[in-house]
């Protein structure tokens, strides 16, 4: 069976999405886009990541000509067509068609691409045992220059720290922005436990204002954990007890080791296990039911 993909308002087999090469997107990353996930016939803050979308969207100037509704309705009905009950979904708006120049004026409108298929960042034994993850040379976008809270087609930045740290051997980058604070992975926010807190680094310094990330920080105040957003160094990972990073796609992975050094016990933690636990739970119980 072909998976069928939304082009712009229609249901296409996937042999029949085609996108213009003039399209800014291919040529320039010009546009935005959400991964989102549902589980159990659910799908997950779906709200949430179409807000996203939009915030995304109105911050590079481009006008996406569905109301919200109407794109949480054809997610659904995407992932319906698809049959899935389990899935991950990529929405992609790009600037749309134009020619070899920069202007956004010149595309007149935008394309929508919707996609539903399955998606496996992790092995399950990685969730049991944690990954290593390493400081990468590439430095987060700085706020005033690509704010990093667009979620932009423009993935550049963190291409090449997902390149550098393979290249090191781990399967997670740490990037640091200008001034050495530690931002969040390759693709995903980061979390330490220490002293008896959860720490995670504060939007202002760079990061992308993660779905899963504030989810987690939710179920650590329900749980009595006490939760900070302030800036980190290497230093505070280096001699916390626990360290995990969360996003759709990843969820909650441990990290175990950073940099050749050991985190905690060098093993997932109790608090990073009970965060886990609940956040399985949670994506089962919410949700926008597909049928």
């Amino acid at each position: 069976m072909s998976r069928m993909i939304f082009m712009n308002g229609d249901l296409v087999p996937e042999e029949e999405a085609k996108v213009s090469v003039f399209d800014h997107g291919f040529l320039y990353g010009d546009g935005v886009f959400e991964g989102i996930r549902a589980y159990g016939g659910k799908v997950f803050r779906l709200a949430e990541h179409v807000d996203r979308l939009y915030e995304s969207a109105h911050c590079i100037l481009l006008n996406i000509p569905y109301t919200p509704e109407e794109m949480q309705q054809a997610i659904i009905d995407t992932v319906r067509a698809n049959d899935l009950h389990d899935a991950y979904i990529r929405v992609v708006v790009s600037r749309g068609k134009g020619d070899l120049g920069l202007n956004p004026k010149n595309c007149p409108g935008c394309q929508v691409v919707i996609i539903a298929g399955k998606i496996a960042i992790y092995p399950e034994e990685r969730y049991r045992d944690g990954i290593e993850a390493v400081t990468v040379p590439t430095r987060r976008n700085v706020v005033g220059a690509l704010d990093p809270r667009i979620k932009s087609l423009n993935y550049l930045n963190n291409i090449l720290a997902h390149i550098e740290a393979a290249r090191a051997g781990a399967r997670e980058a740490l990037m640091l922005n200008s001034e050495g604070y530690v931002t969040e992975g390759a693709a995903d926010n980061i979390f330490v436990y220490r002293r008896g807190m959860l720490l995670t680094p504060p939007v202002y310094l760079g990061i992308l204002e993660g779905i899963t990330r504030d989810a987690v920080m939710l179920l650590a105040c329900e749980e009595g954990i006490p939760v900070r957003e302030i800036p980190i160094t290497r230093h505070d990972i280096y001699t916390g007890d626990e360290c995990f990073v969360t996003g759709t796609a990843a969820e909650i992975m441990p990290i175990v080791e950073v940099d050749g050094r050991a985190v905690g016990t060098g093993t997932p933690g109790p608090v990073t296990r009970r965060l886990t636990e609940l956040y399985r739970e949670l994506v089962l119980d919410e949700g926008v039911p597909l049928a």
